[in-house]
């Protein structure tokens, strides 16, 4: 367009340059008729005031071809213009495709391709090559996921090994050396710690394939007093206080009970092995926010002011903070990033905000479903969970 503009000016500047020089060029008498005057001076005279009538016509003329060209100008800039986006819209609506199907593909979408058609030029090229990397793409991380689920699985059988060889030391007629038993009782729970582990790694890689064969319709509230419920006495031996629980019994979602359960059962479990001795835990479950299609779960505990330019990190495997995140050698760091890779399974998400006056929030919003939809009433699933 730019172009097209300046060579139009150019083109201008020349009309009216061989139109300026045709001006001064044109000083030639038209009349050659026999009425002419008596003497030289009225010749000359008469000559002088045709060749200013002719210059006048000549820079009318001249003026009329400008300003014609000008108002072609104007009129082929609107028509360049038009032409230009229909055309340019047309060269890169496959790009605006591509571009926004790339955005939309994630580490838990790679199956999903550009799949352009057209012609064989470069952009369908371009899709073609970005459709290749994205099975590559897909095939790393297929095999990435597998080999982490196969090798915390085969890991379990020589962990049984060792445990049952320790009962069976342990077990030996006559009186069991004190160091031995202080040996076999650290090691034992440093096994119970491995195995912790490796359950993580085969929940992060189950969540992270999508299907799940357990789903069901399931009453969130009832999923958290449960947890609840089995860490009384924990609670109880940190001297913590429940804040009055708001409990929504519309609070319905569907998905995977295994799941949905751990994921409860790891926000209960952060606070309250991070939470001050004599501290206070608030539960609610209910509508998610401004979202009428959204339930959520927020669960507020007491503790260290934490800095909220990197709570974010808690959701990260192996991430924590704070001296009492570090040195107690409880969990194993992979309690909250389990619970982000469940939500977000489920299309959900997960929040962390650090609280003003220390400690953490914690929500977990998750898609609303009718319990009645699903055929399920709603005591059957209280009766299961309990």
């Amino acid at each position: 367009m730019t172009l097209f503009l300046l060579s139009g000016m150019a083109l201008l500047a020349i009309v009216a340059v061989v139109a300026s020089g045709g001006s001064r060029s044109s000083q030639t008498a038209p009349n050659g008729g026999t009425d002419l005057p008596a003497t030289a001076a009225q010749v000359q005279g008469r000559i002088e005031e045709l060749e200013q009538q002719l210059a006048q016509a000549h820079d009318t003329q001249s003026r009329q071809i400008l300003f014609g060209s000008a108002i072609a100008l104007g009129v082929m800039a609107v028509v360049s213009v038009g032409l230009g986006w229909f055309v340019a819209g047309r060269v890169l609506r496959p790009l605006r495709v591509m571009t926004a199907a790339t955005r939309r593909i994630t580490a838990d979408s790679l199956h999903e391709r550009l799949a352009i058609d057209g012609p064989g030029d470069e952009v369908k090229d371009l899709a073609d090559t970005i459709d290749d990397l994205l099975g590559r793409l897909e095939g790393s991380f297929d095999a990435q996921r597998l080999f982490v689920a196969n090798a915390s699985h085969e890991l379990r059988t020589p962990l049984t090994t060792m445990r049952a060889s320790l009962d069976v030391a342990l077990a030996k007629p006559g009186p069991v050396p004190e160091a031995t038993a202080t040996l076999a009782a650290r090691i034992r729970a440093e096994l119970d710690q491995v195995d912790r582990l490796l359950e993580s790694f085969l929940i992060l890689a189950r969540t992270q394939h999508g299907e799940f064969a357990d789903s069901a319709c399931l009453a969130l509230g009832q999923l958290v007093l449960t947890a609840l419920a089995g860490r009384a006495k924990d609670i109880a031996a940190k001297g913590l206080t429940m804040r009055e629980n708001q409990i929504d019994d519309s609070a319905w979602v569907r998905g995977s009970q295994t799941l949905l359960r751990r994921a409860v059962d790891n926000v209960v479990d952060n606070a309250i092995t991070h939470n001050d001795p004599g501290g206070w835990i608030s539960v609610m479950v209910g509508a998610g926010g401004d979202d009428a299609d959204a339930v959520s779960l927020v669960v507020e505990s007491s503790g260290p002011v934490l800095d909220q330019r990197r709570v974010a990190d808690l959701a990260q495997p192996f991430r924590r903070l704070g001296a009492d995140r570090t040195g107690t050698g409880q969990g194993s760091g992979l309690g909250l990033s389990i619970v982000a890779a469940i939500a977000q399974a489920h299309h959900g998400s997960l929040n962390l905000r650090a609280r003003p006056g220390g400690g953490l929030r914690v929500t977990i919003t998750l898609p609303r479903t009718d319990g009645r939809a699903t055929g399920e009433a709603p005591g059957a699933e209280t009766g299961a969970a309990r």
